[in-house]
């Protein structure tokens, strides 16, 4: 037995090896320069020079420093893919004149996935520990000819800091289930449900609900919104073997695509980080009848169909931006270093 699993982890360290080792791809019709312009993140800016987008800091020659501390990209600066002696591609950025304000910089600088997306994601935690809200300020009433609030509405919640006026609101979320032992709970998800603003201090409080998700209603939790914290980092295969399920697609859903949000089963304790790329892979088994009409489950080989980007890490868990899918996501399918 301890043959076959040290076998089994040198076959994946050197299939990690080899696929570090493979030229780059560039993707077709690659252009020989890119104008950087708002609304570009650096992974639809890798998509159009790379087949495989994670080999991002490989074709700019980053360190593993500069992974975590990269150069910024601003619109107007002009990416230029060169060759050197050996004809291997490179990236080179011809920068254009900064802002001179440093917050200027953090909010003009090209963010690496779409931020309107994940930013409800990193602004407060959503990953708790069984009972993790109850202690949060909660919607105790409602106005008078409302069951459910949406945009505008009143709300009157308890144990309110009255010197908060900015508030996220959450619902007690599922247990989140280990998929390869169903007896294990890695955490609990809260569900963003909207925002709302503190309009009158007291015990209840005054709020108006200003954005919805949607319906609010009694018995939802209060968060003070925090501003989401500005994380530098660049798309990035793993070093080591990661091997995890999607254990939920946010929103309640079973299934998701292209920009959904998914949460896995591996997490910060597990090697995975903030700015990973994983392989999405189908975890699927059929159903059929043998020669004597009985039923066996027939496990279908797993083959890749899309890409994840890790946003967010806990430290069991993950969530992780959907930014390439070739059919839909499901609970269960396997989450891979590519």
């Amino acid at each position: 037995m301890i043959r076959i699993i040290s076998a089994l982890i040198l076959a994946a360290a050197a299939a990690l090896v080899n696929a570090a080792d493979q030229p780059l791809k560039l993707a077709d019709a690659a252009p020989q320069q890119h104008i950087v312009v708002p609304g570009d993140t650096l992974w639809d800016i890798s998509a159009k020079f790379l087949k495989e987008p994670w080999r991002w800091p490989e074709i700019w020659r980053m360190n593993k420093a500069q992974i975590k501390n990269p150069h910024r990209i601003y619109p107007g600066d002009v990416i230029i893919l060169g060759r050197d002696a050996n004809g291997e591609p490179f990236l080179r950025l011809e920068s254009q004149l900064r802002p001179q304000i440093y917050a200027e910089q953090l909010r003009d600088a090209i963010p690496p996935i779409p931020p309107n997306v994940i930013e409800p994601f990193i602004s407060t935690p959503l990953i708790v520990e069984e009972g993790g809200l109850d202690s949060a300020a909660r919607i105790v009433a409602t106005q008078q000819d409302r069951v459910f609030l949406g945009k505008g509405d009143t709300a009157y919640v308890a144990n309110a800091n009255p010197a908060q006026k900015e508030w996220q609101v959450y619902r007690n979320g599922k247990p989140l289930y280990d998929p390869e032992n169903d007896r294990l709970i890695l955490g609990y998800e809260a569900f963003h449900l909207g925002s709302a603003m503190q309009t009158k201090s007291g015990d209840p409080a005054t709020f108006e609900v200003v954005t919805a998700k949607q319906e609010i209603g009694r018995g939802d939790r209060l968060i003070p919104a925090v501003r989401p914290t500005l994380v530098d980092y660049v798309p990035h295969r793993p070093e080591a073997a990661i091997d995890g399920r999607i254990i939920s697609v946010y929103g309640g859903v079973g299934t998701g695509g292209r920009l959904s949000i998914v949460s896995m089963s591996r997490g910060s304790q597990d090697g995975v980080e903030i700015g990973h790329v994983l392989a999405l892979e189908r975890n699927r088994t059929v159903v059929q009848r043998d020669e004597n009409d009985n039923k066996v489950n027939i496990v279908i080989p797993s083959e890749r169909f899309g890409l994840a980007f890790v946003f967010r890490t806990f430290e069991r868990i993950s969530y992780a931006l959907v930014v390439q899918s070739d059919g839909t996501i499901e609970v269960n399918d396997f989450v891979r270093t590519p």
